[in-house]
């Protein structure tokens, strides 16, 4: 099971660091684009819009990713006092509730956006001639395939944690905030006070 989880750890992993390179791109793009308008007096109008897809394909692909690394934002300050039970008990339901759902809607509509898209061969309407729009919308429901591909495998995470006391390991963890030290200066705040 562990092998499983990795896997899917891995290839969202593997996604977000590729697509981050998009960074790179959009990098190279906009500073072509400014050097091309201010020097060489030859804007292109289709750069806004290449450029908004570039940063909205890097934005979705990175949330399977970032499940992966357990970066989302959360209350970090109650969750992080909680013992592992409490939390794998309030990230089961909140995945069921809300993820799952909010997750496989964006793959469906995601799928009819693209699939609509590709079959008028949608362009950008910013320019004469704009980018074509299908190849982005294409990213909509891959980006939710991947993020629900995550979320089955922090289900199942949350479970074994349920089961086991313990959450089991990741690849790379790495904490923003180190509770144990949170936990120990609010303890000796606490007991100043009194």
């Amino acid at each position: 099971m562990q092998k499983w989880l990795r896997l899917v750890d891995r290839i969202s992993t593997s996604i977000g660091q590729i697509s981050a390179w998009s960074i790179v791109a959009l990098t190279l793009l906009i500073g072509w684009e400014v050097f091309s308008r201010y020097v060489l007096s030859n804007p292109h109008p289709w750069v806004m819009d290449a450029s908004n897809m570039l940063y909205g394909a890097l934005f979705m692909l990175a949330g399977a990713y970032t499940l992966s690394k357990n970066g989302h934002v959360r209350g970090d300050v109650l969750y992080g006092f909680f013992e592992p039970r409490t939390q794998a008990f309030f990230d089961l339901v909140l995945y069921v509730l809300f993820f799952v759902g909010g997750v496989v809607a964006l793959v469906y509509a995601g799928w009819d956006f693209f699939m609509t898209s590709l079959a008028q061969n949608e362009r950008s309407s910013i320019a004469a001639d704009g980018p074509p729009i299908y190849p982005f919308k294409a990213v909509i429901p891959l980006a939710g395939a991947l993020l629900l591909a995550q979320g089955a495998v922090e289900i199942i995470r949350c479970v074994i944690c349920l089961k086991g006391g313990e959450w089991p390991s990741r690849d790379d963890d790495v904490e923003e905030v180190d509770v144990e030290k949170l936990k120990a200066m609010v303890s000796s705040h606490t007991a100043e006070a009194k």
